[in-house]
């Protein structure tokens, strides 16, 4: 799709809950950089996962959005078309209709829990970023865990120039894909990085795991939470 039209949109892909009701949503959002693939087959492979089993997610409204920057996907480049890197134009008036569309979507949508699925060819292991609600480290300790089954965390002290801890990186780059500013409460936003020189197979399984695991500890938190 032709990126100055105006009517451009990204591919979005929905698992509503079993039940209507009070639910988590949660956007898991990939392909920002069109250099990082294993993000968007592992979107698509959550995506089928959540349309195939139902009850493992009956609780959770998901909206998939594999290929957040397709020009880049085609061009097989990081940056978009226009050269640009997209994941530093957000919440800063950004007229690329990319951001325009996702921050439209963020808006509206007022996700509870941000899942942004990246790949480092710096790094030798999986890592992530963590902001917005303080639970969010909680829960990317577990999914690191997750995803070492398949690929080793990062254990360096500085990944990509921040402070680290295991794996861990609470601070970040301005202008990334994010709740909106103003959004009360603040949404759970993390980050998930693999080794982008890893076996793409292996880089897959490595992210399916920890946003499964993302989910799963999210849960058992809210539902700890509700009891308290």
């Amino acid at each position: 799709m032709d990126p100055t039209d105006h009517a451009f949109s990204l591919q979005k892909i929905v698992s509503r809950p079993i039940k209507p009701g009070q639910v988590m949503k949660f956007g898991v959002f990939a392909g920002i950089h069109g250099d990082e693939a294993a993000g968007c087959l592992a979107a698509h492979e959550l995506a089928k996962w959540a349309a195939e089993r139902p009850l493992e997610v009956h609780d959770f409204e998901l909206h998939f959005f594999p290929i957040c920057n397709p020009t880049g996907i085609s061009l097989r480049t990081r940056h978009s078309h226009s050269g640009l890197d997209l994941n530093r134009q957000f919440w800063c008036d950004c007229i690329e209709p990319e951001i325009i569309f996702l921050e439209t979507e963020l808006r509206s949508e007022r996700y509870d829990g941000i899942i942004s699925l990246h790949s480092d060819d710096t790094s030798d292991g999986c890592y992530g970023f963590v902001s917005g609600d303080l639970l969010s480290e909680h829960l990317l300790e577990p999914a690191l865990q997750a995803a070492s089954e398949f690929l080793p965390r990062n254990e360096l002290t500085v990944i990509d120039g921040f402070h680290a801890e295991r794996g861990i990186i609470k601070e970040g780059y301005l202008g990334i894909l994010r709740a909106p500013p103003d959004q009360r409460p603040h949404a759970l936003e993390i980050v998930f990085e693999t080794p982008a020189l890893a076996d793409m197979h292996l880089q897959v399984k490595a992210t399916v795991a920890a946003v499964k695991r993302i989910l799963a500890e999210y849960r058992e938190l809210q539902a700890y939470a509700a009891n308290l």
